[in-house]
């Protein structure tokens, strides 16, 4: 999709200036289509950060559960660089929810928590122009940059609780109310 934006921004420009769109001039077109071609990926990547799905974790991220004991879950949520770290804090609470659920608890607990965030750095290229007008060249020189990106993680391991009368699931939360509330908020976009 964002090639397709980026393309049609270039062939906009290039008719606006009047001049045939060829691979050996197009490098002065993009240069030209710079703004609109930042602007298109910032519009992109504003829906970029990670949706809750209930299939695990993918590409983009996600939440995942694995049963350690007939009670007992690791719950493992992802986000990619997009997603912020109240996310995934609350893909895990939606994910234990939801697997409570299916199990036939009424409650769950953290009983502990890791961070599981990853971070990667990566270097743009320097650049140099040389521009010359009549006999003096001028140059101008961009060095690159470093930059980092961050993709917030958690695993968690949950413990799952049926109340009762015996077992009142004291200082636990509600599964129910997880699944109503952060429900409401990821769902309702699907």
């Amino acid at each position: 999709m964002p090639a397709v934006i980026a393309f049609g921004i270039a062939l906009a420009t290039t008719a606006k200036l009047r001049r045939p769109f060829s691979v050996q001039n197009s490098g002065f077109y993009l240069m030209r289509a710079r703004p609109f071609l930042c602007f298109a990926f910032a519009l992109w990547s504003s829906g970029c950060a990670t949706e809750y799905s209930r299939d695990g974790i993918g590409l983009a991220g996600g939440a995942e559960a694995q049963m350690i004991t007939n009670d007992t879950a690791r719950i493992s949520s992802r986000g990619n660089s997009f997603t912020d770290k109240a996310r995934v804090q609350d893909f895990i609470l939606l994910k234990a929810a939801e697997t409570a659920s299916a199990r036939g608890f009424t409650h769950f607990a953290i009983i502990s928590s890791e961070d599981a965030s990853t971070e990667s750095t990566y270097t743009t290229p320097s650049t140099a122009q040389t521009r010359v007008s009549g006999n003096t060249a001028y140059t101008t020189y961009r060095p690159g940059t470093r930059n980092t990106v961050v993709e917030p993680g958690e695993d968690a391991m949950v413990k799952f609780c049926k109340q009762s009368k015996a077992d009142p699931c004291s200082g636990m939360l509600p599964a129910n109310e997880i699944i109503q509330n952060l429900g409401a908020k990821y769902f309702a976009k699907n």
